[in-house]
């Protein structure tokens, strides 16, 4: 057999086995940040006032924005192995120290906390884009779907576990709303023991070095010449649908926990509507990563635009019925799902291959300030116009989606 045709079986059983790292990773940190996601907004209340609920997923998001560009600069240099690692050691340290700033009722040690427990969440992102590494391109969107498919396993049980995490914290002496913490600290861990072993190979660095030997199997200057990737706008709308996608989930996902306690929900309602959200936010990637690679990037992200928008009418009409808030909820899951998977396969394949982690790293960062600033404003939103006026607010960001696919689409044509 030609060494050539030893390395394509080689690479795809490291593919086998890299996707099946990325989806034991991904359960574990989707447990661990299932499970303190709703606590994050509580905690910021119970110490801050309800104004400022929306900081949980501010800083969040924050932290996830600020480390998303050194991540994808680890990943390019020391693989993809070393930077979620590094990844789950952060969210391990943020659990821990946002147990700390409940225990001393120190708020700045809750913000650094939650950030560091976003830097975690980034690189269970950045995971997705591992997942395509070595992946066929008519498969990308498939693969990278089955990494975020997985997330929900961890997520869903994670929110069911907030009551029985809260009251062996009791037990235990631990401070209000700190329980599930203490879950998220061991199950990244474990997940960083996962990668350090489970990704060897490096598929980041096997897909850099498959990439050399090609071009130096092949004689044609324009072959060696060739950068590949889409015309530039393709990428910045890529990022658009996938920041401002992002921006509307978090947005009315951070004021639902505060919502529902309003309104007499106790923690057991708020588990299992923030269950429920997570469950359409990753249980149908599969079939929206098919519909990505058979419909094509931009319609499965327009289809993502009409599940938010639905959802966003669905809440915000139905606000003072907590039925119609969890339905609601489930549809911005579901739109979410289907634009993030589309635009982040879109991001790498309009982008040429020797950038291509870099501008990864830059829609992740781009995505997570979105994020943020949908958390930090989403509080005021609510104080001044309610939860209808939160709908309407992020309603303005699907309005601007649509608007970016109707334009690519007639320069398209041109």
């Amino acid at each position: 057999m030609p060494d050539s045709a030893v390395v394509e079986v080689d690479a795809a059983r490291v593919h086998r086995r890299t996707l099946g790292v990325l989806v034991t990773g991904q359960v574990l940190g989707g447990l661990g940040f299932g499970a303190t996601l709703s606590m994050g907004s509580l905690l910021f209340e119970d110490l801050a006032g309800a104004e400022f609920s929306g900081l949980a997923s501010t800083m969040s998001t924050l932290g996830a924005a600020v480390i998303a560009i050194p991540l994808a600069r680890l990943a390019a240099s020391r693989g993809r192995r070393v930077s979620l690692s590094t990844g789950a050691l952060l969210a391990a340290f943020g659990a821990i120290i946002t147990v700390t700033a409940a225990a001393t009722q120190v708020i700045g040690l809750l913000f650094l906390g939650i950030a560091l427990i976003g830097m975690g969440n980034a690189a269970n992102l950045q995971a997705r884009f591992a997942a395509t590494d070595l992946a066929a391109p008519q498969h990308r969107g498939r693969d990278l779907s089955i990494v975020v498919w997985t997330t929900t396993v961890g997520a869903v049980i994670g929110p069911l576990l907030l009551s029985p995490g809260e009251a062996l914290g009791r037990q235990i002496g631990l401070p209000a709303f700190t329980g599930p913490f203490i879950l998220t600290t061991i199950t990244q861990v474990v997940a960083l023991t996962v990668y350090l072993i489970g990704l060897r190979p490096d598929p980041l660095l096997l897909a850099a070095r498959l990439r050399a030997q090609k071009l130096l199997a092949d004689a044609s200057s324009a072959a060696r010449l060739s950068v590949g990737g889409l015309p530039r706008r393709f990428y910045i709308f890529a990022v658009l649908s996938v920041s401002l996608s992002h921006a509307t989930m978090v947005a009315v996902m951070a004021m639902t926990p505060v919502h529902i306690e309003s309104h007499g929900g106790d923690l057991t309602v708020v588990g299992v509507t923030i269950s429920l959200h997570v469950a359409g936010m990753f249980a149908l990637s599969p079939l929206f990563g098919i519909m990505a690679d058979r419909l094509g990037r931009v319609p499965s992200i327009l289809v993502g635009q009409l599940l938010l928008a639905a959802g966003l009418v669905t809440a915000g009409f139905g606000a003072e019925n907590l039925t119609a808030v969890t339905v609601g909820l489930v549809l911005i899951g579901l739109g979410w799902s289907a634009s993030t998977i589309a635009g982040s396969a879109l991001v790498t394949e309009a982008t040429p291959a020797v950038v291509r982690t870099r501008n990864q790293g830059r829609n992740d960062l781009v995505m997570s300030l979105s994020g943020a600033a949908g958390g930090a404003l989403a509080g005021p939103i609510v104080a001044m116009f309610g939860f209808p006026g939160l709908a309407a607010a992020a309603a303005v960001l699907v309005a601007t989606v649509v608007g970016g696919a109707v334009v690519i689409g007639v320069r398209g044509r041109r």
